[in-house]
């Protein structure tokens, strides 16, 4: 059983805390400085939401969560996924394309479809997997290039596989999904007409599994010792170039579930309009919730309330939007760098707590006992 210890609580939330006083102090200095009205954009911000913009900030963090827990697999495992977002865009395609022909009824072919994102999501990470495993390529390199790839292969197969009624439209997308596959959507915040992703359930549950998975099985154990250390992972029988390799492919797979309560619960097909950038916004979230799934829950409601609030500043502080993006970033270096500070505050302080018990002890030993007669 682990010990609780408020001190290592206190420590982990000391760095988020820090890193949001410093994005509100630096982006405070480039309003100033670009002769914005600092008060009143902050007034804009952090005004209460409204029923609907609880909706919408439920809705973003769902994508933004899935997204984040995909990247954080990788992290764990010391791998650098930078493929989620071209992981997302074509596993939420061929999801569109199998669900669009409603070769099976209702829910079932939800189920379906979902199956064949994760394993759609799965394969094409496991490209970035193989060349690793295989030619040392880093995954960094690979999924960038694989990024490009998946925009593009998307792209011409969409003008393939374009639902008959859109052409001659400006809009391109795949056949809708039947009615009876649609997700209406769950009621869960009072005096809003807007509804939450039905999908929510899904990204609790990846949440939940990816909790118990890597911090309750052997699998989740030897995954992170494989992150930590390669030659201690080797040393206790660990195959790390599998374990290389099922990383990548879990990380696409949960990539490929990124798309879902888009596609399932917003536009019902895939097309031209579908919201992209979720995967990069993952990479962000994930190091800002230091990969826990509650910190990574956390970060993503954080990320989605930036970005609803900052649809009033134009109209009340006549500020543009885009003065979320500095926040965002100022938050993400700041956390990294006040998690490393951190780390080396507990690091001096563990040692200082070694050498006043090792001191304690050596005045409790009676003198010269242990020497010889």
């Amino acid at each position: 059983m682990k010990r609780f210890e408020p001190r290592k609580i206190g420590l982990a939330l000391i760095a988020p805390a820090v890193a949001i006083l410093v994005a509100f102090l630096i982006t405070s200095l480039v309003l100033l400085v670009m002769g914005d009205p600092v008060m009143d954009v902050w007034r804009t911000m952090f005004q209460p939401p409204l029923p609907r913009h609880y909706v919408a900030m439920l809705n973003s963090a769902t994508v933004f969560y899935l997204s984040a827990v995909a990247v954080a697999i990788g992290f764990r495992m010391n791998l650098f996924n930078i493929g989620v977002d071209g992981q997302y865009r074509i596993a939420s395609f061929a999801a569109a394309v199998f669900a669009g022909q409603a070769w099976l009824p209702g829910f079932l072919n939800i189920i379906v479809a979902i199956i064949v994102a994760m394993a759609t999501g799965g394969l094409w990470a496991g490209i970035a997997g193989y060349l690793k495993v295989k030619r040392g390529v880093s995954e960094v390199i690979s999924t960038i290039m694989l990024n490009a790839i998946a925009t593009g292969l998307v792209s011409w197969l969409l003008a393939k596989a374009r639902d008959p009624e859109s052409i001659g439209s400006n809009e391109v997308h795949t056949r809708t999904i039947p009615e009876s596959s649609q997700l209406e959507g769950l009621a869960l915040v009072p005096g809003a007409s807007q509804k939450v992703y039905t999908l929510l359930l899904l990204a609790i549950l990846v949440g939940f599994a990816y909790w118990f998975v890597l911090g309750k099985t052997r699998f989740g154990f030897d995954l992170r010792a494989t992150g930590q250390s390669e030659t201690a992972a080797v040393a206790s029988g660990v195959n790390v170039k599998r374990m290389t390799m099922t990383a990548m492919v879990l990380s696409g797979a949960v990539a490929g579930l990124v798309g879902m309560p888009l596609l399932f619960g917003v536009y019902h097909n895939y097309g031209t309009t579908f919201q992209p950038g979720l995967g990069f916004a993952g990479i962000a979230i994930a190091l800002l919730g230091r990969n826990h799934p509650v910190g990574i829950a956390f970060a993503a409601l954080l990320w989605s309330y930036l970005e609803v609030q900052s649809n009033a500043l134009q109209i009340q502080a006549h500020v543009s939007k885009e003065i979320v993006f500095i926040i965002q970033g100022v938050i993400l270096f700041a956390v990294v760098i006040a998690y490393e500070v951190v780390r080396r505050a507990e690091v001096r302080m563990e040692q200082v707590k070694v050498a006043r018990e090792l001191a304690e002890k050596e005045q409790t030993v009676p003198a010269g006992q242990g020497a010889s007669a």
